[in-house]
């Protein structure tokens, strides 16, 4: 290596040095917002190629992407806060002594209901759940700060995209034919997750809040919740339908309560989430989007849900794009040692 060529990089190396120290706190965003740009990537496109203008499809594919965010946390943040205000005490308090009465039927259970569903303790949890809900609205401005800055990042990587993935392409280690088709495989997963989720999300908040309507309560606020919560794999739907189902048993009846249970169960956790959820995931790929990459989606689900592990509700998005990018430069490094 010259002299100059160690120059540039050690120059180069610095340069990398100093902007991880200036963008570090944005980098999470930063990197959602690239993902959210290959994720949609055909709908960019589609909509430069009806308006003429990749200025004007930043700003329309930006605004879609603040309704879908913004939006619904929006929602949860002022009607959710007025409905649980609007909730007494006095129910919550009976909902805990219907499941204290369930538990103390269980032989083996009877030890752990006296020590942790008391009345002194069942008190105590009423009056920390106001601090906890004070600590997730602190929680949820840092997360409205973080999407604010996904949503600047997303505008420009959109509009300067073309010039943003060419420099990517560019400072990949491999051939430009192999750096396309990693970047190809990385996109295609994104599209299939961002718009399957989406998708999942809003069914499943509609079944939900369809029945949970029909029985008074708010069926568009539950369905929003339940819409959120089916994110998180396994046992996002039981934290939401368990909790309504008890209360419906001590606010209402038990015949309501049972309905809400195992309609959650049967028509959304069972039908929904297991035939009509990888149905609509190879609708997404085959018809929607015309892929040809094969994506499974076991790793796909494993992915989320480690993500969502390590970096909250953008794991969702992070895991995934990680994960189809391990698999990618693998190939690569495999196909790379066959020809040396």
């Amino acid at each position: 290596m010259s002299k100059s060529s160690l120059m540039i990089t050690a120059l180069f190396v610095l340069g990398i040095i100093g902007a991880y120290s200036v963008y570090q706190p944005f980098l999470l965003s930063i990197t959602v917002a690239m993902l959210l740009t290959m994720a949609t990537f055909n709908l960019s496109k589609k909509l430069v190629a009806v308006t003429n203008s990749a200025k004007i499809s930043s700003a329309i594919s930006t605004v879609i992407l603040s309704l879908l965010l913004f939006a619904p946390i929006v929602y949860l943040g002022t009607a959710g806060v007025g409905y649980l205000s609007q909730l007494d005490n006095a129910g919550i308090k009976d909902t805990i002594n219907t499941v204290k009465v369930f538990i103390e039927q269980v032989p083996f259970l009877q030890e752990l209901s006296q020590q942790y569903l008391s009345d002194e303790k069942i008190t105590g949890y009423i009056q920390d759940s106001t601090h906890y809900i004070t600590v997730a609205g602190g929680a949820g401005l840092g997360f409205m700060k973080n999407m604010f800055f996904v949503v600047v990042f997303y505008f420009f990587i959109n509009y300067y995209g073309d010039s943003f993935f060419d420099m990517v392409l560019k400072l990949l280690p491999v051939s430009p034919a192999r750096g396309v088709h990693m970047m190809q495989e990385v996109s295609a997963t994104m599209e299939v997750v961002f718009y399957s989720v989406i998708v999942t999300a809003i069914l499943e908040g509609f079944l939900f809040g369809s029945i949970v309507g029909y029985f008074g309560f708010n069926g568009l606020l539950f369905g929003v919740i339940y819409g959120f919560a089916s994110l998180i794999p396994i046992v996002g739907g039981v934290i939401v339908w368990a909790p309504v189902s008890l209360y419906a048993w001590t606010k209402i009846d038990s015949q309501t309560a049972i309905v809400i249970a195992t309609y959650s169960v049967v028509m959304i956790s069972i039908i929904a989430d297991t035939f009509l959820k990888p149905m609509i995931i190879r609708v997404i790929q085959e018809d929607f989007l015309k892929s040809t990459i094969q994506i499974n989606s076991v790793i796909i689900f494993f992915s989320m849900l480690a993500g969502m592990s390590t970096y909250g509700f953008w794991g969702m998005i992070v895991g995934p794009a990680i994960t189809s990018f391990l698999i990618a430069i693998t190939k690569v490094y495999l196909d790379y040692n066959e020809t040396v």
